[in-house]
């Protein structure tokens, strides 16, 4: 059975830098059993009712500034699967899931981002998903869980966003020095994923240290992919950290992988 993912997309540089962190993502996707598609949950695209995509062949969505002028040059040809987005609204349905199916977004930068280092040829069909930050974490997780069955027909599930995500906070001149607080975060963050404590984790903004610091509410969005990806695998309740670093103090670089 296929994995579910949580990815870091980091700021968009990365889709244009060669460090420990892109070579990992790299790697990772030649490492992963050959997918038949991804649904990827992307922090960038945020709507109050669940989107699901079904685009034959989606534009790329340069949604940032102030970047190098190459970034805007990237262009991400993905296709769609029809099929695909089929079974999600059966399974949506089937789980009382409300959605709305959207035929025109492109893919934004959290998706495609990722998706160029784990998939350089966009040769995997992608089927583009919304994230609701409004939505408690328990809700955002059987969103996830109503999706799990795809894992079994090969299908990968991705969640992308930050587990530390804090723009207003970081030292854009600084990359080796990492901030106690967003360490105290994630640690606390893995002790209880490893765990798979959701009582703990779905109360995480009161329980874990410096979570107003490491999920500010203007940067919400960013960690709530985890909770789409994780309930992904809610019948296998195994996780494993398999990679972190930090970029500018306290940008946290993480990927979780959920399941078997």
């Amino acid at each position: 059975m296929m994995p579910s993912l949580f990815i870091a997309h980091g700021a968009p540089l990365i889709a244009i830098e060669k460090n420990e962190y892109t070579s990992f993502i790299h790697q990772l996707g030649k490492s992963l059993p050959r997918p038949k598609a991804v649904v990827l949950f992307s922090a960038h695209w945020e709507s109050p009712i669940q989107k699901v995509s079904d685009v034959q062949q989606y534009t790329t969505i340069h949604d940032f500034g102030g970047f190098d002028p190459a970034l805007f040059n990237i262009e991400y040809p993905a296709r769609g699967e029809h099929q695909v987005t089929e079974e999600i609204k059966a399974l949506f349905n089937e789980s009382g899931i409300q959605f709305e199916i959207d035929g025109q977004r492109g893919l934004d930068h959290g998706a495609w981002v990722v998706l160029r280092l784990l998939y350089p040829e966009a040769d995997v069909p992608v089927i583009s998903m919304s994230v609701n930050p409004i939505l408690s974490p328990e809700e955002q997780y059987k969103v996830g869980k109503a999706l799990s069955v795809l894992r079994s027909s090969d299908i990968l599930i991705i969640g992308s966003g930050g587990t530390v995500h804090n723009l207003r906070a970081l030292d854009w001149a600084d990359d080796k020095k990492v901030e106690s607080r967003a360490l105290d975060f994630d640690n606390w963050l893995a002790e209880h994923l490893n765990k798979w404590d959701t009582e703990a984790l779905f109360h995480y903004n009161t329980l874990a240290p410096s979570a107003d610091f490491a999920v500010p509410p203007f940067g919400k969005e960013h960690f709530i992919p985890l909770f789409y990806a994780m309930g992904a695998a809610d019948e296998s309740r195994k996780a494993a950290l398999l990679h972190r670093s930090y970029r500018y103090g306290n940008l946290s670089h993480s990927v979780w992988q959920f399941g078997e």
